[in-house]
């Protein structure tokens, strides 16, 4: 009996000496084997025992950086990225969700700033507060790419939150002024025109008025010459505005100041109202 424990001893030793040997004259597959071993159990405790953390993110739709004077996107793509829904990852849980579009037309009916709203699934970096996506570092300004199965598009983070955006809206009653405007151009503001968000009306105009209006011009004898400009009148419009307030600023859409001096570049029924001036907010 206590020979075959010996031998048994003895051939568990052989066993260890041959693995050892393996091992030592094949250490790149030990090592590759090691790393394959140590992403799987990585994975599988972000799976399965670790809880996601999500933030909630507010995206301008655009190519390249925030600064860059890019295309605006067209009404086909708007239209497109309103019915996006979730974006999934490979075990297909959701990775991203979309809350809100808002979409402004811009200097034409055809092209538009494309707010996104969306909740983001992402891993917290220590403790300095920085998340990663998609193994990238986000934060406001930085750019992010999203992939839906119906539309793919870029933007830049304008805002960043652990909890979802409570923005407080209020009405605003603004005059708008215009010189030297046509009179086919103010046939086409009509009053009881609006713009929507999907939900609400943001902008709508409430009434028009229009002027004579004529301009002070040099003479070839250097004389001040009062003259009439026939085919031209000056038009004063009311709108109410959806604004919300920004450090004390009120603001349309997501980064147009309201205030006297400054414009709003929005178009209704093809008509834009970007060469009108604010006089008054009320």
């Amino acid at each position: 009996m206590l020979r075959g424990m010996k031998e048994k001893i003895k051939n568990q030793k052989s066993k260890i000496k041959n693995l050892l040997y393996f091992l030592k004259r094949n250490y790149f597959l030990f090592i590759f084997v090691a790393c394959i071993g140590f992403v799987g159990i990585v994975s599988i405790y972000k799976l399965f025992v670790t809880k996601p953390t999500y933030v909630y993110a507010k995206i301008k739709v655009g190519q390249g950086m925030w600064w860059a004077s890019t295309q605006k996107p067209s009404l086909w793509y708007v239209k497109a990225i309103q019915q996006s829904r979730e974006q999934k990852d490979l075990t297909g849980k959701p990775l991203v969700k979309i809350v809100n579009v808002f979409a402004i037309p811009l200097w034409g009916s055809n092209q538009y700033d494309i707010y996104v709203t969306a909740q983001l699934r992402v891993s917290k970096v220590g403790s300095r507060g920085t998340y990663n996506f998609n193994r990238d570092t986000i934060g406001v300004s930085t750019p992010i790419d999203l992939e839906f199965p119906n539309v793919q598009f870029s933007g830049t983070i304008i805002a960043l939150s652990e909890k979802p955006f409570k923005d407080t809206f209020e009405y605003k009653i603004v005059t708008l002024y215009r010189k030297f405007i046509n009179p086919w151009e103010y046939e086409l503001i009509q009053v009881g025109d609006s713009l929507m968000d999907g939900k609400d009306k943001i902008f709508e105009v409430l009434s028009k008025e229009r002027g004579e209006t004529n301009d002070v011009v040099l003479s070839d004898f250097g004389r001040l010459l009062n003259q009439d400009i026939e085919p031209y009148r000056y038009a004063i419009v009311k709108v109410r505005v959806r604004v919300k307030k920004v450090d004390d600023k009120y603001v349309f859409g997501e980064e147009w100041v309201v205030a006297p001096a400054r414009s709003i570049p929005v178009v209704i029924n093809n008509f834009s109202f970007n060469d009108f001036t604010i006089t008054k907010v009320e």
